[in-house]
Order: structure tokens, then sequence, then C-alpha cells
């Protein structure tokens, strides 16, 4: 049985639970984002039913970018309400601090490009890092985010984003 990710849709909206990666190295924070967003969000992916949440985070830095990561730790667990497409979403997002199992295998100093899919389409996503020093001269969502980087708690922090429609 091929894995299913876990995102569904109903009548009324989207299902998503979400897994992302927060790697930090050198003062500075990697990013994704479609090549159709000016706004960024941590690398991650959807977890596959039956998939542990860390074991989903490790397997999409794998599958997307082809790095080994380890999860240092659960940061933020976030409730996440945005529009997708024409329709309303609720996504439940965990956020791990992680880190390069081995050697740091992602230059620092330039962007690429992978290819995900997501409900049976290809999307092209640009991945590139990120000054923490200049996030706030880019969007990123959620946007609670930019905040909490700057100043991680030592415990896990719950936090509720919700985008109106048309922003």
């Amino acid at each position: 049985m091929d894995p299913q990710d876990i995102l569904f849709r109903i009548d009324a909206g989207v299902f998503s639970y979400r897994v992302a990666g927060i790697l930090i190295q050198g003062g500075k924070v990697l990013l994704q984002r479609t090549l159709d967003d000016e706004g960024y969000a941590f690398p991650g992916g959807h977890a596959n039913f039956g998939e542990t949440s860390a074991g989903a985070v490790v397997r999409e830095f794998a599958e997307e970018i082809g790095v080994n990561i380890t999860p240092v730790r659960l940061l933020w667990i976030g409730e996440n309400f945005f529009p997708w497409g024409e329709k309303p979403c609720h996504q439940i997002c965990l956020y791990y601090q992680v880190a390069f199992r081995g050697k740091a295998a992602l230059p620092l100093d330039h962007s690429f490009l992978a290819r995900d899919v997501i409900e049976g389409s290809q999307v092209q996503l640009e991945f590139s890092w990120h000054d923490l020093s200049a996030l706030g001269d880019i969007e990123v969502y959620p946007v609670h985010a930019k905040q909490k980087l700057m100043n991680l708690s030592d415990h896990i922090e719950q936090f509720v984003f919700i985008q109106e429609p048309g922003r």
C-alpha cells in the first residue's frame, strides 16, 4: 500500500496534518516557498497515515532536499487556519528544531529548487537560507514564527494563526 498524506477535503474545507523542520546553521535559517508565493515557510510536508511526526520530518528533508537530519526537539504546535484555493484550511503543524546528521550538506550561500507532490500534482519549491537578523524583511508563515524564532523557549509552545481570506 502506498503511503497516504494526512490531507483531506470535506464539504467545509481542507484538513492538513503537517510537520516542519527548523534548521539553523551559521546564523541562518532554511526556508521554502512555492515559486508563485512571496511568503516563506519552514521545510516539511504532510505526515503519512501511521507515521510518527519525527519520522515524517526526517523523511520530508530526505525526499525534498536529499539531506539527513535529526529531530532535536519539538518546538511548537501550531493550529493554522488559512485559505487553500477556494476553501478554508484547518492545519495542525508540529514544528521541530532539527540538525544535520553528520556533516552539513547544504551550502549556506545560495538557493536551490526541488519538487514535491501535493494532492497528486507536482509543485516546484525554492529553498533558501535567510539571516536570522534579516527575517523582518521577508514574509514568513505563520506570522508568529519570526518572533518565536528569535526567542526560542525551553518549553513546547502552542499557537493559533488565523489568516483572513484575501490576505
